[in-house]
């Protein structure tokens, strides 16, 4: 391989949210009268609000309004995060101040809009430590298609097989390597099924196990 930049996503895989979108979304769909569940949450991972909208209607009927859950959950969890914070994933700067030595270019691709995702960014202070920041918002067909890794690769000026995407959720995965990035999985709350172990480079249990990839790599 010839890997020069690092692109990551987000929510998941930067930031411990994950566990927080999964408790809101059910929280919310629960107190406007549909029973969504854990797995429901968990299998809206990376997913865009283009199809969001339609999952949510399949799981609990035409009278699902996918906008108003949403905008519930993102109330509920943004009196949370305000309250208490967010936390960083482990290894995280680790792999950041690792990737800036060896001059690795990093960019980021989320599922989140731009406005939210530049504000939790700069909580963490890691906001400038990125070359480019592709957003759900910017695009058309966000998470699972490839377009935002597309998108991401040509902001570069890089085609996809000189990018290695790291991701956490299956959605992510999908995404990446659909894309044809050199896709590295870091499970955050499930671990790797056939079709993801399928579909990737290497499962990493922590974003700094990412260095000891690209070192092997070297050898």
């Amino acid at each position: 391989m010839n890997i020069k930049a690092v692109i990551f996503d987000m929510d998941g895989l930067m930031l411990d949210t994950e566990k927080l979108l999964v408790k809101y979304w059910c929280e919310a769909a629960n107190s406007l009268g549909f029973p969504m569940e854990r797995w429901h949450a968990l299998a809206l991972r990376s997913f865009s609000g283009k199809f969001a909208k339609p999952q949510l209607k399949e799981w609990f009927g035409e009278d699902c309004d996918y906008l108003t859950i949403r905008n519930l959950r993102v109330k509920l969890m943004a009196e949370y995060t305000d309250k208490y914070g967010i936390e960083k994933k482990a290894g995280l700067d680790t792999l950041l101040d690792y990737l800036k030595e060896k001059g690795y270019r990093t960019a980021v691709a989320t599922a989140t809009n731009v406005e939210r995702a530049e504000q939790y960014l700069k909580q963490l202070g890691v906001y400038e430590k990125f070359e480019q920041i592709i957003c759900g918002n910017m695009l058309e067909n966000g998470k699972p298609c490839p377009d935002i890794y597309l998108y991401a690769c040509e902001k570069l000026g890089l085609s996809p097989s000189e990018c290695i995407a790291l991701e956490d959720s299956p959605n992510g995965v999908k995404s990446a390597s659909t894309a044809g990035c050199v896709t590295i999985m870091v499970p955050d709350l499930t671990q790797p099924e056939k079709e993801q172990l399928d579909a990737v480079y290497a499962v990493a249990q922590s974003l700094d196990k990412v260095i000891d990839i690209l070192e092997g790599e070297k050898e």
